[in-house]
C-alpha cells in the first residue's frame, strides 16, 4: 500500500466514524468536516476530481451544521 492509498483509507475511515457518532457532540460534526477535507484532497490527489469536489461540498454542508449546532446550543 502506496502512501496516497493509506491517507485515502484514514480520510474515509475518519469520515465514517464521525459521521456514525456526531450526534454525539458538536465538536465530531467538526470532525466529520474536516475528514470530508482530508477525503476531498485525496480525491484531487488521486486525480479523481470528482471524488473530489463532492467531498468538498460535503465538508461545506458539515461546516454549516457545526455553526447552526453551536448556534442553538447556546
Amino acid at each position: 500500500m502506496d502512501r496516497l492509498t493509506a491517507f485515502g483509507l484514514f480520510a474515509v475511515t475518519a469520515m465514517l466514524l464521525t459521521y456514525a457518532f456526531e450526534e454525539r457532540a458538536a465538536w465530531l460534526t467538526l470532525a466529520f468536516a474536516m475528514a470530508c477535507a482530508l477525503g476531498s484532497l485525496y480525491g484531487f490527489l488521486q486525480g479523481a476530481w470528482p471524488f473530489g469536489l463532492v467531498e468538498g461540498v460535503w465538508c461545506l454542508v458539515a461546516l454549516n451544521k457545526f455553526r447552526i449546532r453551536l448556534q442553538t446550543s447556546q
